[in-house]
């Protein structure tokens, strides 16, 4: 399988990528925890069906010690007991975050309470911008068809 455009060899789309890169960059240093960012972007991808993003994600946070139950368990994360009552707040509003077009009232103020009991106002803004950002990034994937499998953890520093 071959993606349907060089996202990285096309003028425009490699400008636009180096923006999001840069933005995932001053993610990266925020106050929200390395973890949480990781299982963020492995469960917005799973529902867009990224598969480019969910390679990633998977192997960066296997690279940074996250365990292979907890990584298997990321799409069952209500059932699952290995994640955290923050951990799950921010899986809960990442999910109707992405999932906008499916309800009509966006994401609850339920979800958003519960995320942040958890979370103080920087790691809000934080996980917010996360889910948005991520949700490009899968959807750019997904609309060229960007092959999954190949990547190698830290690939893209």
């Amino acid at each position: 399988m071959t993606a349907r455009l060089d996202t990285f060899g096309n003028a425009t789309a490699g400008r636009f990528l180096k923006h999001l890169v840069s933005a995932n960059h001053g993610l990266a240093g925020s106050t929200l925890p390395p973890t949480t960012q990781e299982l963020v972007k492995i469960r917005a991808s799973q529902i867009n069906g990224c598969g480019f993003c969910i390679d990633m994600h998977t192997k960066d946070a296997e690279a940074a010690g996250e365990s292979s139950v907890r990584l298997h368990l990321v799409a069952g994360w209500r059932e699952a007991t290995v994640f955290t009552d923050a951990e799950r707040a921010a899986l809960e509003l990442t999910e109707q975050g992405t999932r906008i077009a499916d309800a009509a009232g966006g994401v609850t103020d339920e979800a958003w309470a519960n995320a942040a009991v958890h979370y103080d106002e920087e790691q809000l803004g934080a996980l917010v911008s996360l889910i948005a950002l991520i949700n490009t990034f899968n959807r750019m994937n997904v609309i060229v068809r960007q092959p999954a499998g190949n990547y190698r953890p830290g690939q893209f520093g």
